[in-house]
């Protein structure tokens, strides 16, 4: 799902070569925006090596509209309902041989360069200083002390609002979670990055219990850390998509072998409320989708 530090380096190239050949980048959000959420999840990029067949994959499982930047620039903005939600970059335009397909998180920052250094003194991995993006802002590629890959980004005229009201519908982005070995570490170093507040969790999962802590900024749910599901696996931010409830997730895992992606972890209780499951696109990048009809579901963001 998240390949590392291999990732961090390309993504390098790619940010460095829109900042140098002078691309335009479009701000993350369409709406007027009258300040920055530092701490907020703002963005989230895909990178995948079949661009074809992955915008065919998310178009009809979830109605994603694709909106290609003009002509040489390796970038395409990803809506829902008209909304901006990501964007998505060709990795067959780099200069890689690597496969790197992933989605990587953007959060948000009052000053890059500041939050850069913090990176680097707290024992994390720099894998691009502060780059202008034009109207997108200044960004940073950055990965914790763990390894786990993310983007740190001040944007130019201010972040995406905080909305008022739980979307019903399914496809748009609902949360972000870092798996991590040491949640208690992992909170140390982006309390550094951002004003946090943590809310502490003990979840009942099987015979044990899973330490999960909620990150908050301005009283409102930010993201999520938890000792990974999977051991084996290398410490990552994983994106979470919303699905109205538990039959229309099971109707869209039917339709994700067809469309050439795969079932990684099939739908299942949630310890807070809900049901989870795992898939990957056709390029094999990962991504969680959550039901969120349940009120009980909101008390695993800290929202009680």
């Amino acid at each position: 799902m998240i390949r590392s530090p291999i990732a961090g380096l390309l993504l390098l190239a790619c940010v460095t070569a829109c900042a140098v050949t002078g691309f335009n980048i479009p701000p993350v959000t369409d709406a007027s925006a009258s300040g920055r959420l530092p701490g907020k999840l703002i963005w989230q990029d895909l990178l995948t090596d079949t661009p074809d067949r992955t915008e065919n994959f998310y178009s009809q499982l979830f109605g994603w509209e694709f909106e290609p930047l003009a002509s040489g620039i390796n970038y395409t903005l990803i809506r829902h309902n008209g909304q901006l939600i990501g964007g998505m970059v060709d990795q067959n335009q780099l200069p890689n041989t690597a496969d790197i397909s992933q989605w990587v998180v953007a959060m948000s920052v009052t000053n890059v360069e500041k939050a850069v250094g913090v990176v680097a003194s707290a024992g994390g991995t720099v894998f691009t200083p502060a780059t202008s993006l034009g109207d997108r802002g200044d960004i940073a590629v950055v990965a914790d002390p763990e390894g786990a890959l993310l983007a740190l980004l001040q944007t130019r005229n201010g972040d995406p609002v905080d909305s008022t009201s739980a979307k019903p519908g399914t496809g748009d982005f609902l949360w972000h979670e870092l798996w991590t070995t040491d949640p208690a570490q992992a909170s140390d170093f982006y309390n550094q990055l951002a004003p946090f507040e943590e809310t502490p969790l003990s979840l009942p999962l099987a015979d044990t219990q899973v330490d999960y802590r909620v990150l908050k900024t301005a009283d409102r749910p930010r993201a999520g850390i938890r000792t990974t599901p999977v051991p084996q696996m290398p410490p990552m931010w994983v994106s979470y998509l919303r699905v109205a409830d538990h039959d229309e997730l099971v109707e869209i895992l039917s339709q994700v072998p067809a469309l050439g992606g795969e079932v990684l972890v099939p739908a299942v209780a949630r310890p807070g409320g809900g049901h989870v499951a795992v898939i990957a696109g056709p390029s094999g990048a990962g991504i969680a989708l959550q039901t969120w009809a349940d009120t009980s579901a909101q008390a695993y963001r800290g929202e009680q």
